[in-house]
């Protein structure tokens, strides 16, 4: 998640008065402006007067882009409501995965950590550290996965850089294990089906042996994948593996053990299905569907003698007419 940007609030006339400035100190008179943007002098004087609304946002930044302004297009909503109903959902999955984490467990974590490092800038959602095992684990908490190839680079990343951003915690991890934690909708379940090849490549092992695995992070893939199927230790339907229910852990290699008895690569994905805080029309939260009624065997005769009309009234056709659609009886779909 990247930080938050702070905007100066400014009128329409500052504005104005910003972009007549501008202009004069470059000693441009409004038509050589008007001219380089491809937009009618009319339109830049429109600008300097504060009278944006007759302005449209193409032309104001081609106007801005002559003066070397910056415009930003900033939407507010009742405050900072907006920033809330979009960081929700993120939110309440931090809830969630934190309540997991409990110092009994032997883990302790820090939420939003933020590093640069050789340039390179971000922040991890969750970095949580269990020190009798030496194990830094980077949780990665998507409400949406619009760019799959974008999210396996980013936590490619944070594993690449993780060590020093422990060790500037005051931690010294000897493994690095990663968790991409999504929230559940149909959206993001069609685009893992989409590019499943890619994100079981970057992250195979799933949210029941992921659970299993934070009880004791010593244990690699190898010594978990047994008894990972369904039964006692199945993991709750909050928390699914990629395919959408209960299933086995992948069976590890010979690469996924190092000598010592340590853990391999340690990578999962996983859904969290309750993650949502209320039902939404949007992404933020799940779609609630809505199916169509069905009248029942024992519908009212009316009900059915008003679908006849209308489905006469839709489908017209001469009497004897062989392509005259046979109204629906009663208990069919009239939808």
């Amino acid at each position: 998640m990247s930080g938050v940007r702070h905007h100066l609030v400014v009128s329409d006339q500052q504005v104005g008065a910003l972009f007549r400035a501008v202009r004069i100190r470059s000693r441009k008179r409004q038509a050589d402006v008007a001219v380089a943007a491809g937009v009618p002098r009319s339109l830049v004087s429109s600008v300097e007067r504060g009278h944006l609304g007759d302005v449209p946002i193409r032309e104001l930044q081609a106007i801005a882009s002559q003066l070397e302004i910056r415009v930003e297009l900033v939407a507010t909503w009742r405050g900072g409501d907006g920033a809330r109903i979009i960081n929700e959902r993120h939110s309440r999955m931090h809830e969630l995965v934190a309540a997991r984490l409990t110092p009994a467990s032997g883990w302790q974590f820090a939420t939003e950590v933020t590093f640069s490092e050789w340039g390179e800038r971000g922040t991890i959602d969750i970095l949580a550290w269990h020190a009798a095992s030496r194990t830094l684990l980077i949780i990665e908490l998507k409400t949406e996965i619009p760019d799959p190839a974008g999210l396996v680079a980013q936590v490619d990343r944070y594993r690449r850089l993780a060590q020093k951003i422990g060790r500037d915690r005051g931690w010294d991890p000897l493994h690095v294990a990663t968790w991409v934690l999504v929230a559940e909708s149909d959206f993001n379940r069609r685009q893992h089906a989409r590019h499943k090849l890619m994100l079981t490549n970057a992250f195979p092992l799933n949210g029941q042996f992921m659970r299993r695995w934070l009880r004791d992070p010593s244990a690699g893939p190898a010594s978990r994948a047994e008894g990972a199927g369904g039964g006692p230790g199945a993991a709750p339907s909050g928390d699914r593996g990629p395919g959408g229910g209960p299933s086995s852990a992948p069976s590890a290699g010979s690469g996924d053990r190092v000598p010592g008895g340590a853990p391999g690569r340690v990578s999962g994905l996983s859904f969290l299905a309750n993650a949502a805080v209320g039902v939404t029309s949007g992404r933020l939260g799940p779609t609630k569907r809505v199916g169509r009624q069905r009248p029942s065997l024992d519908a009212p005769q009316s009900l059915v003698d008003d679908a006849k009309e209308a489905h006469k009234r839709m489908n017209p056709a001469a009497p004897g007419d062989p392509s005259a659609v046979e109204a629906p009886q009663a208990g069919e779909d009239l939808g």
